[in-house]
């Protein structure tokens, strides 16, 4: 693998991660020296900030990621707070009403009533106001979550009990009563 090959390879994996990412696991994914990796990291990281992008790689907590640049906070900060007009996605929205209508409830639960993983929709959901921490849960130490007041101002109610019923807006299926049971519980 040419350098430049190597370095188009290193900056696709990073776009993607939501976490650190060691050299190691890098190195095993591109099939490439750890050494060689690690140097191409630090060379990466040097270049983009003698070139004063809006963004870094860092190497935290035992691994690689971009973050934004830290004198960008403001206008970040601006986008993430104020700039959230765009609409949520399905995906949001169905985990939105799991959580008004079984709340507190769990991330693990609500991924087991949605039937996959909500970690990036929680953390958007918390990020635009929406959903908020609100203890723990005593059997399994999960986090729980619930609805903020900015959910209810924006659906124009007062408490989430005046939330509609769920039954008139699902359609007739066999079971439905036990789909029902499970999010109303």
């Amino acid at each position: 693998m040419s350098n430049n090959e190597l370095e188009r390879s290193l900056e696709a994996i990073l776009m993607v991660v939501d976490e650190p990412v060691s050299e190691l696991v890098l190195a095993q994914i591109t099939e490439v020296p750890t050494e060689v990796v690690l140097e191409t990291l630090h060379k990466l990281s040097d270049s983009y900030s003698s070139e004063g992008r809006g963004f870094e790689l860092r190497q935290v907590a035992g691994g690689w990621r971009f973050y934004s640049h830290p004198d960008l906070a403001p206008m970040v900060e601006k986008f993430v707070l104020d700039g959230q007009s765009a609409r949520l996605t399905q995906a949001a929205l169905e985990t939105l009403a799991v959580i008004a209508y079984r709340q507190p409830i769990s991330r693990a639960r609500v991924s087991a009533i949605r039937g996959v993983n909500v970690e990036a929709v929680m953390k958007t959901l918390v990020t635009r106001g929406l959903v908020e921490e609100t203890g723990i849960e005593h059997e399994t130490g999960a986090i729980l979550y619930s609805t903020t007041s900015f959910f209810l101002e924006k659906l124009g109610l007062n408490r989430v009990e005046d939330l509609p019923a769920l039954a008139p807006f699902l359609p007739d299926v066999d079971g439905l009563d036990e789909v029902l049971a499970t999010l109303t519980e």
